[in-house]
This record gives C-alpha cells, sequence and structure tokens, in this order.
C-alpha cells in the first residue's frame, strides 16, 4: 500500500510556519533599521547639546571672571614691582610657622597704615620692608587690607600655562582666614576646600589648590593635544568642565571606537576607569541570519582592553598613538577569532 498523502492542512500548517517565520525575520531587519535611525536621531540631539555646552562654558568663562582676573594680576604686578626681595622656600621651610609670620606682617602693615593717618611713623621701619616668597609654582604675596594673595603658576610640558590668583583675608591675627577673592575656574571645589580645610590646616589648603590647578590644566592640556594633531581622526569630542569626564568616537576605521575615562580625583593626571569599544559597522560584517533573536542582526560591540590599559597608565597624546597604532591588527584578531566561532 502506498503512503499516504498528508493532509491539506498539514500543507496548509507549513505554508503558515514559512511565511510566519519569513515575516520574523523581515520584522528584524526593520527594527534593525529603526534602531540605527533612533541612534541617528539621538546622535544628532547630542551633538547640538554639546555645541550649547561649549558655547555656554565660554561665556561663564569670559565675563565677569576675565575683569577679576585683571584686576587681581595688576594688583599682584604691582606688589612684584615694590617689592624688595623675594625669598625661596624649601618644601621643609613651608610650614605653620612661615605662614604666621606672613599673617603678622600683613597686618602689622595694616595697623602701620591706620596710625600714619593719625601720628607721624618714621618711613624706614623695618616692617615696611615688601618681602614675596616663592614656594615650587606658588608666589605669595603681603597685600595691603592684611590680605594674603597667593600666585599659582601652571605648567604642561616645562611650558607656562594659565595663572590664577587666591586673596585670603583675616578681621586680625588670631582670627581664621578666609578666601575673599580667587581667578580659579568656577567649577573647582574651592569653596568645599575652604570649609574643609582653611580654618584648621591653612598650608594643606594652599597646597590642595596648587595640585588641583595642575592636575586640571594637565588634563585640559592633554585633551588640547589630541584635538590638535588627531582632530582629524576624532568625531564626536564630550568633557566636563574639569575634565574628569572625557568620551570621544573614533570614525576614520573598520569600526567605530568609543572611548569613555574617568578621573575618580580631581588631583589624578591619569584615568582611574577607562572602557574602549569597537563597534563594527554593518557594511564592514555579515550579519547573521540564523538566530531569530533581534540582537542577531544588530552590532556587538567589542571592548579592547589593550586600549584600556594604555589609557590608564600613559597620558592621553601617547595613549591615543598606542591605541591607533594597534587597532588594526586588533580589530583583525577579532574578527579571525569571531570568523573561527
Amino acid at each position: 500500500m502506498g503512503s499516504r498523502a498528508s493532509p491539506p492542512h498539514d500543507y496548509l500548517h507549513m505554508h503558515v510556519e514559512q511565511l510566519r517565520r519569513r515575516h520574523q525575520s523581515l520584522s528584524e531587519l526593520t527594527y534593525a533599521r529603526d534602531e540605527d535611525a533612533k541612534l541617528e536621531t539621538t546622535r544628532a540631539r547630542l551633538s547640538n547639546i554639546l555645541k550649547r555646552h561649549e558655547d555656554l562654558k565660554e561665556r561663564l568663562s569670559r565675563d565677569s571672571d576675565k575683569l577679576i582676573f585683571e584686576r587681581l594680576q595688576k594688583e599682584f604686578e604691582a606688589a612684584r614691582a615694590a617689592q624688595t626681595e623675594e625669598i625661596s622656600i624649601d618644601d621643609d621651610e613651608w610650614n605653620d610657622g612661615l605662614l604666621a609670620t606672613i599673617r603678622e606682617k600683613v597686618h602689622m602693615e595694616a595697623d602701620r597704615k591706620v596710625m600714619a593717618n593719625q601720628v607721624n611713623v618714621p618711613a624706614d621701619l623695618p616692617f615696611q620692608s615688601k618681602t614675596t616668597y616663592r614656594i615650587r609654582n606658588m608666589v605669595i604675596y603681603c597685600l595691603d587690607g592684611a590680605r594674603i594673595g597667593i600666585q599659582y603658576e601652571t605648567f604642561f610640558a616645562g611650558e607656562p600655562c594659565e595663572i590664577f590668583h587666591c586673596v585670603l583675608e583675616s578681621k586680625s591675627f588670631l582670627e581664621k582666614m578666609t578666601v575673599i577673592e580667587h581667578t580659579l575656574p568656577f567649577f573647582l571645589p574651592i569653596r568645599e576646600l575652604e570649609s574643609d580645610l582653611l580654618s584648621s590646616n591653612a598650608i594643606k589648603f594652599i597646597d590642595h589648590l596648587e595640585e588641583i590647578l595642575q592636575a586640571y590644566i594637565d588634563r585640559r592640556e592633554q585633551v588640547r593635544l589630541i584635538k590638535e594633531l588627531y582632530g582629524n581622526q576624532i568625531g564626536e569630542l564630550f568633557h566636563s568642565l574639569p575634565y574628569n569626564v572625557i568620551e570621544f568616537v573614533l570614525e576614520d576605521f573598520e569600526c567605530k571606537v568609543t572611548v569613555s575615562i574617568r578621573y575618580s580625583d580631581l588631583l589624578q593626571t591619569l584615568p582611574s576607569l577607562a572602557r574602549v569599544l569597537a563597534w563594527p559597522l554593518r557594511s564592514s560584517r555579515r550579519i547573521s541570519t540564523r538566530s531569530s533573536s533581534a540582537s542577531a542582526v544588530q552590532s556587538v560591540p567589542f571592548r579592547l582592553s589593550y586600549a584600556e590599559e594604555a589609557l590608564k597608565t600613559l597620558c592621553l597624546p601617547e595613549a591615543y598613538a598606542d591605541i591607533v597604532l594597534d587597532l588594526p591588527h586588533a580589530l583583525k584578531r577579532i574578527f579571525s577569532s569571531q570568523d573561527s566561532d
């Protein structure tokens, strides 16, 4: 007896199942295209936000801060011109005793000027000497009005960068000092440091500002340098105001490479966290159709560990050069490994 033919409803079931699978595959591809469109829209919006962020940052760092800087710069230059001597201080000489001496000098000078308006005071008294003190990259001035002025000089790659000022004042020699003016960037935590350190350990406060400013300049100039050297390879670039969060994209390669680095402390010049991901472009790799899940048709990023290690151990321009140099070989190894799976 010959085999029985399959019932018509079995053929119908098979045909429906084929149509269902074909519809699912088309839905997955449509989903992937929709996701790409959403990503492009999000990227365009982010680029617009970053541009507005840069414009706002420029305005905030320009107007009133520039006026304060110019005024304090003139006052500090006048104090330098009037100085009778500059004393270089070693680290072991920079202590509470020396700071107390400086505070005593500025208060004696303020008292002398008050007395000069009432009685005749000899013009050649010893405490009229104008002494400045240089400690590392700081210069401390005795300013009028019982004020102490600290000028912070910053450097990058051995070259001078920006100068910052901080002015301390106290009502009397025995009262605690406060920050009355400064030209530090508004996004650095000077008021928090003043509250935590200035009244209890003024030396530590002054030194901590020096370290924070120099670290900020280091991070900022590293970003400036990679933009100057490799700007044609870098797509979107984002950084926070103190440059403790930096993200950028490399687009001039077979993959889109996203770089994200974080500095957990404002004193750091090397990141504490680095994440580098290579996102294969759709045109550069085959799309699997064997899986029925939507994730099968989407690009899966690969983590570049060698690049993350370079970012955490080298300054940013050097790390960037190493990453780009080894990137083609790293991508070749990744794709070869994927094809063999």
